[in-house]
């Protein structure tokens, strides 16, 4: 009991108001617990992070104004400055053709795989009969691996027991060196990747086109849009998200493309990538390890400029 200016007790504040409020007064909102908790749970991705990204390209950005064979110390690291960038553009002969070859994965990606993508994603959408089953046979070389991919191409373009020789031979045509010739292996190599690729375009599309609010197909099909107009003037601009995230992967799975060509031929003869010419050149009997970081890092900024571009070009378009 307490005691008001006219001296009439006053009741002793209680119940759940009384007892909180002391402690709030003392405490914060969180107890040292939740902060370690906290701290781990950001710390630990972020030093991952940090440690397997951040950490190897500042190193191949240094390396790559430098010459080492990665043999002894750091004290044989020699200084050349931009010497291997200069070797790269002027007197490395798969340089070129690489870039060529790299500009040609990321072009069949964009206008053949990614529609084909699009197109396989909104026949699922209407859910015809079977759908399950579609989906799944489309989304089967996803899962799968490079590896395991590589070696059913090769049973399909192999020179003496492949599949499409075999299918030559029955009409009297004489076997093609599919993977041989430097002119059609390219070639015969996409069409497998661009397989893999329609399935991982697919199933985003497939995703957005469910998150698509259904009032605004029955809107434009009230006045009188068709089902491509609907799609490409209505649901295609409301996945602009999907959009972005589909040609952040579509550059970035162009790029990166290393197992296909390697398993083939090792990279070579017509299969020339940057990524294969990193790996030769730095794991490879060379042992050039500046050498090599020079191209990943001419990879690095291949790939990320254009996406840092584009991603910066549609947000400033979103501020307005």
């Amino acid at each position: 009991m307490t005691s008001d200016v006219a001296g009439t007790a006053a009741p002793t504040p209680t119940g759940v108001g009384a007892a909180v409020a002391p402690r709030r007064k003392g405490r914060g909102l969180l107890t040292r617990r939740d902060w370690l908790i906290l701290a781990l749970l950001l710390g630990i991705p972020a030093f991952v992070h940090i440690f397997l990204v951040w950490v190897p390209t500042l190193a191949s950005i240094v390396l790559s104004l430098t010459s080492w064979n990665g043999i002894g110390g750091l004290d044989r690291i020699k200084f050349v400055g931009i010497d291997n960038y200069r070797v790269l553009v002027t007197t490395y002969p798969p340089f070129w053709p690489a870039i060529q070859h790299n500009l040609i994965w990321l072009g069949v990606f964009m206008l053949i795989a990614t529609p084909l993508g699009i197109f396989f994603a909104v026949l699922l959408d209407k859910e015809i009969r079977g759908t399950r089953f579609y989906q799944g046979a489309l989304y089967l070389p996803v899962v799968l691996s490079l590896a395991i991919i590589g070696f059913i191409a090769q049973l399909f373009y192999s020179t003496d027991q492949g599949l499409i020789n075999g299918v030559l031979e029955s009409f009297g045509v004489k076997p093609v060196d599919w993977l041989g010739n430097s002119s059609l292996n390219l070639w015969a190599i996409l069409i497998f990747a661009s397989w893999r690729q329609v399935g991982y375009v697919m199933i985003l599309y497939l995703a957005g086109l469910k998150g698509v609010d259904p009032t605004l197909r029955e809107a434009a099909k009230v006045d009188g849009a068709s089902e491509v107009q609907t799609f490409f003037r209505i649901v295609f601009p409301v996945m602009r998200p999907i959009n972005i995230v589909v040609i952040v992967i579509t550059v970035i799975e162009s790029l990166r493309a290393f197992d296909l060509a390697f398993i083939i031929n090792r990279g070579l003869n017509g299969l020339e990538l940057l990524s294969v010419l990193v790996t030769n050149n730095i794991i490879g009997e060379a042992s050039r390890i500046g050498f090599g970081s020079a191209i990943a890092v001419i990879l690095l900024v291949v790939a990320v400029g254009p996406i840092i571009f584009y991603l910066t070009r549609t947000l400033r378009e979103e501020a307005r």
